[in-house]
């Protein structure tokens, strides 16, 4: 088991090298294929624009988009090209509003999407909505990498998030294949409920599960002893040398369109390894 179409969406040359780090360590070992869409993105709402506004002003956001991709697309191609790995990489322009379509369509038909972490400084403002398209339009698996992480072949040390919901299971079933070839994974519970048919070992029939798997695992039962659950995982993360998290994606409805949960926000926002999303 493998991850053999590889995924990422670049917007800007500044925010990309992790991204592509961590896509060309991984189409290495799993001999994988990595493929980087590169988008020009027109951040102008032109819905908006007063009848009879300057046509000057639509062409030179628009040029301005495309001259943005041709950059983004150059920088992916010279990365890619050095790494060794099968690659293939191509340019387009989105509108801001538009850019979750062209996302989704793309992620739709990918194994793994790996994106650059959507929070922090100098962020631009469609990286979230990059994320949300490929996990909840796209229904595609997600690897977030942090700024400063240092790309992994294979993690030696997951932390799973387990509270029993679709979300989680999601999760852990689309990350099996880091699951099984990781030195050991770490399924965090934090207050186990005291009601229920696993209430004596909280846990327990997931790591039955993952075992038959070969995966070697442990069961960690913590206390909530801070406010956000996101913020107990990352001590942990911490505490036991983590090299990837792995965890349920929520979001909220906004329309049609959905957004991020307060605990997947907060956990994209705060963590410094790798984490993997599936909704």
């Amino acid at each position: 088991m493998a991850y053999k179409s590889l995924l990422t969406v670049l917007t800007e040359t500044e925010q990309s090298a992790p991204a592509l780090a961590q896509m060309a360590a991984l189409a290495t070992a799993q001999d994988a294929h990595a493929e980087a869409l590169c988008l020009g993105v027109d951040r102008s709402q032109t819905g908006y624009y007063y009848a009879g506004a300057n046509a000057l002003i639509l062409q030179e956001t628009l040029s301005r988009a495309k001259a943005e991709a041709e950059d983004t697309l150059h920088y992916a191609e010279t990365y890619l090209n050095s790494s060794g790995v099968r690659w293939s990489a191509e340019s387009g322009v989105a509108q801001i509003a538009d850019i979750g379509r062209h996302v989704a369509h793309r992620a739709r038909f990918s194994d793994l999407v790996i994106l650059p972490q959507p929070y922090g400084k100098d962020r631009s403002v469609e990286a979230e909505p990059i994320v949300e398209a490929a996990m909840f339009e796209g229904h595609a698996p997600v690897l977030v990498i942090p700024e400063n992480t240092t790309p992994f072949d294979k993690p030696g040390t997951v932390l799973v998030g387990w509270n029993e919901s679709v979300e989680a299971m999601r999760a852990i079933r689309c990350a099996l294949p880091f699951l099984i070839g990781a030195d050991q994974v770490r399924i965090v519970v934090i207050d186990p409920p005291t009601h229920g048919p696993d209430r004596s070992d909280p846990g327990g029939l997931l790591s039955q599960m993952l075992s038959r798997h070969g995966v070697k695992c442990e069961i960690d039962v913590l206390s909530k002893t801070m406010s956000r659950v996101s913020d107990i995982l990352n001590r942990h993360a911490t505490d036991t040398e983590t090299d990837m998290i792995v965890m349920g994606a929520y979001g909220h409805s906004r329309f049609r369109e959905a957004i991020l949960g307060g605990a997947t926000r907060n956990m994209l926002e705060q963590s410094t390894v790798p984490v993997f999303m599936a909704h």
